[in-house]
């Protein structure tokens, strides 16, 4: 009964269109988004915080541009690894090259030399798609994982091919390096993970994400009423690779400090990324937050049951976890393509309704 909007009349098309139309969503986004900013930065532990926090918030950046090409525009791509390592890669030119510029300004620039390289393999999408474009995106993630590994420009002639980001600052306060402080560190990557999530959500519900979604569901068709193929593919493919490079530039810069390209960026972060949209939702923006906080607790979950409370050998747990996230995938696929965001959103209509059956 405390979710009816009973009373709760719209009198506009704004507001009846509203990213949050009933209250109860508003009132609970924003007490959400109070607890992030100003409780759980004094309750943060290191661990919490590299092993919790900082991977879902980064995930979550990343899933929600693989879900803006993926699950809204129906390009599929399998070289989100990739492009995160040239995001990460921009970020540890930028602060080497300029130790006085802003993380912020890293970020972004990051960002957006990623949406310009994404745009460059975007191209084929233009002439093939399915799993043909899938392969070529593939092909792009080899490609980059080698030029960052035998280019040693991109690490500056290290022995050991590993980048290291130094310490730098974001507003004044110091987010990378070891100086940096686990609640600055979350405070920045909080702060741009929601930034990104408002406004892929507005761009979504406006003409580009319109564009998308009719080239998704028939490119002839849209091609027919008016739609460019061209400027709603590439722009896809742009937005989608300037969030992955975004998150490159965290997952370097703010959260691991050090990174290597082959065990970083490799198939297998490209192939977790998907497996979070999939989970989460194919063209759902709180699809991408579900399927990143999913993946990120499951491995944390399996290991404290079966690591720490039944005794069972690491190997084996990292088994069951690989083996049920196949499952899970599995099951979605047949079961719920909508992935957790449709159930979170049959639960809401479910208390809309209740008691009553429908």
């Amino acid at each position: 009964m405390l979710y009816r909007e009973a009373g709760q009349f719209k009198t506009s098309y704004s507001a009846d269109q509203a990213i949050f139309p009933i209250a109860q969503d508003r009132w609970g986004v924003l007490l959400f988004l109070l607890i992030a900013f100003a409780v759980v930065p004094f309750f943060l532990t290191d661990y919490m915080t590299n092993a919790v926090l900082m991977p879902f918030l980064v995930y979550a950046m990343a899933a929600l541009g693989l879900n803006i090409l993926v699950g809204y525009c129906g390009q599929i791509s399998l070289g989100t690894g990739g492009f995160m390592a040239v995001g990460a890669f921009t970020a540890y030119k930028l602060m080497a090259a300029f130790p006085g510029m802003d993380m912020i300004l890293v970020v972004l620039l990051s960002g957006t030399t990623t949406a310009i390289v994404g745009v460059i393999f975007g191209v084929p999408s233009l002439r093939i798609k399915g799993f043909y474009l899938a392969v070529a995106t593939l092909a792009a993630q080899f490609f980059l994982v080698w030029l960052f590994n035998k280019v040693g420009w991109f690490y500056n002639y290290s022995a050991t091919g590993q980048i290291t980001a130094p310490a730098r600052t974001a507003l004044g306060f110091v987010i990378s390096g070891p100086e940096a402080t686990p609640a600055a560190r979350y405070l920045f990557c909080l702060s741009m993970v929601t930034v990104a999530a408002l406004a892929a959500k507005n761009v979504v519900r406006g003409r580009f994400g319109r564009n998308w979604m009719a080239i998704r569901d028939m490119d002839i068709a849209a091609e027919l009423i008016g739609v460019q193929p061209l400027q709603a593919k590439l722009s896809a493919f742009a937005m989608s690779s300037f969030y992955i490079g975004m998150a490159g530039a965290m997952f370097f810069g703010v959260w691991l400090g050090a990174a290597e390209v082959t065990e970083a960026f490799g198939i297998t972060l490209s192939f977790l990324i998907l497996f979070m949209v999939i989970i989460g939702g194919l063209g759902s923006i709180l699809g991408s937050f579900l399927g990143a906080a999913f993946l990120v607790l499951l491995p944390i979950i399996l290991k404290t049951i079966m690591v720490d409370g039944l005794g069972v050998l690491s190997v084996t747990a990292k088994h069951v976890e690989i083996l049920t996230m196949g499952v899970l995938i599995i099951f979605f696929l047949i079961v719920e393509p909508h992935g957790l965001a449709r159930l979170w959103q049959l639960t809401k209509e479910k208390l809309r309704l209740w008691p009553f059956p429908y």
